[in-house]
């Protein structure tokens, strides 16, 4: 009898501790693309895989990086405001058509180095956390860079200027307006298909960061890089407001100090890769990428003029009556928060 009481008592502990499981939340994240590299491969999966112990809350994460669902990068917003992910890797470029203000984060000749990028990163993210609460049902967690992005061609260049009359992949049309400056056509083609598209002559070039370039194999059927950063790529962590308010005050305070961590985590990762990928791309020393022999084509003068040109000139008068035409104020909301960051008053 004393041996049944035992079982019994076995059994009921082993059935509460199943419904102590079973009361774990279950969210749903949507991931940065496979084909973008390290990044996502060592920083952000992982993060979401350990998300439990990387946040110390009771929530289970079903992660899928958007390039394995069939869902579009430009759709991420909407995935959110729908309520099928609780928790997306925001690609801001790609959503900056459903929502203008988040292109104040990266404008071609904002963020040219990581420094002024991160207090870019940091006056800024507060605007677009309330234009995303209001318009998107999503906050805002944080900010990161992929790094400065830079000219890829299969066609022989030696300058950035050279790329006239040559057809360039962009992803936005802050870069878009660009290139077009220059004489170059923009052509908007999505990550995955750069490659293909350098290999048959559908594009001449294409801009990314070196460390994407390298894991996607673009100096495969490239000739030629450009380090000339003409922005840094940012991302960003959004959350649904439906998921955030579901927890109490110190799970949302510890939440996002887990974003925190993974973004400042990020930020500096960013930065090692970049160098790294730069160096492995035209043969020189290689810790993290695999080694190819592109052409280094160190920017001229005139190619630095033009990205510092391009904010007030190009870049910023078209962004902002694109925004102001979807948000009553959104530039001025820019120029309060990021205009002291470039001496604009």
């Amino acid at each position: 009898m004393k041996a049944v009481k035992m079982i019994a008592a076995g059994a009921v502990a082993a059935t509460l501790a199943g419904n102590v499981l079973a009361e774990n939340m279950q969210w749903k994240a949507l991931g940065q693309p496979v084909a973008t590299g390290l990044i996502q491969n060592q920083k952000e999966q992982p993060f979401f895989e350990n998300f439990a112990e990387r946040t110390g809350l009771p929530i289970d994460v079903d992660y899928k990086p958007v390039d394995t669902t069939g869902i579009k990068d430009t759709e991420e917003l909407r995935m959110l405001k729908s309520g099928l992910f609780d928790i997306v890797s925001i690609r801001v470029s790609q959503n900056s058509r459903d929502e203008p203000a988040l292109l104040g984060l990266d404008l071609v000749g904002l963020n040219t180095e990581y420094d002024k990028g991160a207090k870019v990163a940091e006056a800024y993210t507060p605007v677009l956390d309330a234009q995303l609460q209001s318009r998107f049902n999503t906050k805002l967690l944080g900010v990161w860079p992929f790094g400065p992005q830079i000219l890829f061609c299969n066609a022989p260049v030696d300058s950035f200027a050279d790329i006239k009359g040559l057809k360039v992949r962009v992803y936005d049309q802050s870069l878009a307006n660009f290139v077009e400056s220059v004489g170059a056509t923009p052509v908007p083609i999505s990550f995955p298909d750069v490659h293909q598209a350098l290999s048959t002559g559908v594009i001449d070039c294409a801009i990314t960061g070196p460390s994407s370039a390298n894991s996607a194999g673009w100096p495969e059927v490239a000739t030629h890089q450009v380090p000339l950063g003409m922005g840094i790529a940012m991302n960003g962590y959004g959350i649904s407001l439906k998921a955030w308010n579901s927890l109490d005050a110190e799970q949302q305070q510890k939440l996002q100090a887990a974003f925190d961590e993974l973004g400042a985590e990020i930020w500096s990762y960013s930065e090692s890769l970049y160098d790294d990928a730069l160096s492995c791309n035209t043969g020189g020393e290689c810790k993290t990428g695999k080694p190819f022999d592109l052409v280094n084509v160190d920017p001229t003068a005139n190619d630095m003029e033009l990205v510092n040109e391009a904010l007030i000139n190009i870049s910023l008068p078209a962004w902002a009556e694109i925004c102001d035409a979807s948000t009553s104020g959104c530039s001025d909301n820019w120029k309060s928060s990021v205009g002291p960051i470039i001496g604009l008053n």
